[in-house]
């Protein structure tokens, strides 16, 4: 491998701001933000606005599409059955 072309790999916290979740993982994104993590270490911060303890998917809160496919949407529109 060539050296220094490669971004730092290090150990950051990425925050979900929606649910206040914190996970603790390998990334080489860079942030100034530090924040003190369980372990007593300082790390960098990384907000982000979707987790998995957020996104829908996940927890279970989807949103369903009552109204059907296209078919199903159309045939209502022009009472066809």
């Amino acid at each position: 491998m060539k050296e220094a072309i490669h971004p730092n790999y290090r150990k950051v916290v990425f925050q979900d701001t929606s649910s206040e979740y914190k996970f603790l993982t390998g990334s080489t994104k860079y942030s100034e933000e530090t924040i003190e993590w369980e372990d007593g270490n300082t790390y960098p911060l990384i907000r982000v606005e979707i987790s998995s303890a957020s996104h829908p998917f996940y927890t279970g809160k989807q949103k369903a599409d009552k109204a059907g496919g296209r078919v199903d949407r159309f045939k209502k529109k022009y009472n066809l059955g």
